[in-house]
């Protein structure tokens, strides 16, 4: 199984550089190798951002998404529901009883609950505070693309307010959540089956990066670039989702 899931990722990545290199793609060649020339965007990150600043972040990632509408490309996400499932029976091995069964149970919950009908597009799908840029107190740019592919809008506002909104213990920050969420919805307004959906959607994106950080934690795969993180961190946030249930601050007050 793994195997396989090896060989297609390698033709997905096979596939990918050869749509770039035709004419008009982002890349050309250099020494006989895929490359790209980028500019260096000023600014620098913001690691305890205030409620203004999350407004911002929401503002620029509903404007991301709106302007994804118009990229025809699409990729499936490499790391969504089914990579989690695929993944899951090598991680369990490496932690305790209680920490596998609510991993088993999460996964198990998300199954279930699979919202066919929530507007989807591109997405960033990583937009934490290490990837937004600041100069003099506003966004300069964003950066580190590597994971964005077609999936849930929804689902990168949770990524989104997961990392941007959260205190020490994992649980939201209200003022901080509110301020980005109500920036977001000014430029593009939550549908009602979006509404419904956002519990389940902010524990997607924790369980998300827990899997993420326990199988870069537990499994490092040699020359991976990705840096192996604390996977406590998301593990609380999730933890901290399923307690607040419908006390979770929502897309419309």
């Amino acid at each position: 199984m793994l195997a396989r899931r090896i060989e297609d990722f390698r033709c997905r990545c096979i596939e990918r550089c050869q749509q770039l290199l035709q004419p008009g793609g982002f890349l050309g060649e250099l020494n006989g190798k895929p490359a790209a020339l980028v500019s260096f965007l000023p600014g620098k990150d913001i690691s305890k951002p205030a409620a203004g600043l999350c407004a911002q972040v929401g503002a620029v990632l509903a404007n991301i998404h709106l302007a994804g509408r118009s990229y025809q490309a699409r990729m499936d996400n490499p790391r969504g529901p089914r990579w989690w499932k695929a993944v899951m029976p090598e991680v369990v091995p490496f932690l305790g009883r209680d920490d596998a069964a609510l991993l088993e149970e999460e996964v198990r919950f998300q199954a279930l609950h699979r919202f066919q009908d929530l507007p989807r597009g591109a997405i960033h799908a990583d937009l934490f505070r290490d990837n937004v840029l600041f100069e003099k107190r506003r966004i300069s740019g964003v950066i580190d693309f590597y994971f964005a592919c077609t999936d849930v809008l929804l689902y990168d506002v949770a990524i989104t307010v997961n990392d941007w909104c959260v205190d020490g213990d994992g649980a939201l920050d209200r003022k901080r959540a509110e301020a980005l969420l109500d920036a977001y919805r000014k430029m593009r307004p939550f549908t009602a089956v979006e509404r419904g959906a956002w519990p389940v959607m902010l524990r997607a994106g924790a369980l998300r990066f827990w899997v993420s950080r326990l199988y870069d934690f537990y499994l490092p795969r040699p020359g991976e670039l990705t840096h192996a993180k604390d996977p406590g961190h998301f593990r609380s946030i999730l933890v901290a989702h399923i307690a607040a249930g419908e006390q979770l601050p929502q897309l419309v007050p």
